[in-house]
């Protein structure tokens, strides 16, 4: 632990309180005492990688008072061999039901900090003590181990982990790599990150995840159900961090190129996230997604049928992906991933490019809100990160994150009745 410095001030009831992503700045802490772990292995008809794993577990540098282990079963056909200090819960084999199992091996646990595995993916000794560390200081962190890659075919479960894997390797994905030395390791997150969330190799507290709520059960096809998971997490403040150190190797190489034929399945994957997932990069482009990424509501302030008519108009064109929603929007499931809140205060009009400044500020993750005022100061609108509003909900006390006023002429208040013709033809 710190004896003070710039990271006191960041000192909130039940962790520290950061601003956006900046787990950096608590890069150097250490818990005062190390949480209990609750460790939560999915599992399906893989006695040898289990028992590899197991074994993992048990040569953990993390005393293992404080760790319990769950195997959650996807209804494999012989039940799971596991030791005494093992508990096992399953359920009935209706196809690839992991984020099901998941949330079963979850509802059997009491202890701090979740620890997600896969059978098939072993912890090197060091794993729990790096993979727990963030989530130990400060509760809504959720932090990301490496997964690497081995051929164990002719290993014996027994060998020692870090030995094996380096002995055995095979190639990591590139894209995957590439993507948190692009981002820093996450610290440079934005919406889009939560594509390098892997499920197999995740941590966060059971505080956390009881918030976000648990895996998506309508997935019962391979892969999908952690990038859904991950995106609200990201969406509910989660701190995400990659941590380099906790080190877990899988048992063969990465799906792409253990099934090359298998587009159709990881098509179907896609096509289920459009829905959930109403970001650029996920969502459908010509087709209405399931879910709202951006809520225009008001205005505020009374208007003619005209100008209402102008200012909602005149914001969805440049903001196409948005949706206009009412005062009761929160109340509706279309709208529970609402990712920016555009707040109309009066009738305006936003001219092309009249919002590109606001949207790339609270995009940056710089700051909680962006307000918009005429150059007399009279508010016209402001755009809320649901994100940020959520951390500074949590946290309390101080603004964790500063919010910017801009004047931009590009959007103006309508003081007086419109010409309808006029705007929609375009001469006025």
């Amino acid at each position: 632990m710190s004896d003070g410095g710039p990271t006191e001030t960041l000192r909130r009831a039940g962790g520290w309180a950061l601003p956006h992503n900046r787990w950096d700045l608590i890069a150097d802490e250490r818990p005062a005492a190390l949480p209990t772990v609750s460790v939560v292995i999915a599992h399906y008809a893989q006695p040898r990688e289990l028992a590899r794993t197991l074994l993992a577990l048990e040569r953990q540098d993390y005393p293992r008072e404080l760790v319990e282990i769950v195997v959650a079963d996807d209804g494999s056909p012989e039940p799971p061999r596991v030791a005494g200090n093992v508990r096992v819960v399953t359920q009935p084999d209706r196809g690839f039901r992991v984020a099901a199992a998941r949330n079963r091996g979850v509802e059997a646990t009491h202890n701090e900090v979740l620890v997600f595995l896969d059978a098939d993916t072993s912890p090197e000794p060091d794993y729990l003590r790096h993979i727990v560390r963030l989530p130990s200081l400060t509760w809504d962190a959720v932090t990301v181990g490496r997964r690497r890659h081995a051929d164990f075919a002719s290993v014996s479960p027994s060998a020692a982990i870090p030995d094996a894997g380096r002995a055995h390797e095979v190639d990591e994905p590139a894209w995957l790599r590439e993507a948190y030395a692009g981002t820093n390791n996450l610290l440079d997150a934005d919406h889009r990150v939560y594509r390098f969330v892997i499920g197999a190799v995740v941590a966060c507290t059971r505080r956390f995840f009881d918030e976000v709520g648990g895996f998506d059960e309508s997935f019962s096809r391979y892969g999908g159900e952690d990038w859904e998971w991950a995106y609200r997490a990201w969406l509910r403040g989660a701190v995400l961090a990659h941590v380099p150190e906790a080190v877990a190797w899988h048992d063969g190489p990465d799906r792409a190129v253990r099934e090359p034929g298998a587009l159709g399945a990881k098509n179907a994957e896609v096509l289920a996230l459009a829905d959930l997932i109403p970001v650029d990069g996920s969502r459908p482009r010509a087709m209405t997604a399931a879910k709202a990424d951006i809520v225009i509501t008001g205005p505020r302030a009374s208007g003619t049928e005209g100008q209402l008519f102008v200012s909602r108009d005149s914001a969805l064109a440049e903001l196409p992906s948005a949706e206009i929603a009412s005062d009761r929007w929160n109340t509706h499931g279309r709208f529970d991933r609402v990712r920016i809140r555009v707040e109309l205060d009066r009738p305006v009009r936003v001219a092309p490019g009249g919002l590109a400044d606001a949207l790339a500020a609270v995009e940056s993750g710089e700051y909680a809100r962006v307000v918009l005022r005429q150059s007399d100061g009279t508010r016209l609108l402001r755009l809320v990160s649901t994100r940020a509003e959520a951390r500074q909900n949590r946290w309390g006390g101080d603004p964790l994150l500063p919010d910017l006023e801009l004047v931009d002429p590009g959007v103006i208040a309508l003081d007086a009745e419109v010409d309808l013709e006029g705007y929609l033809g375009g001469w006025a």
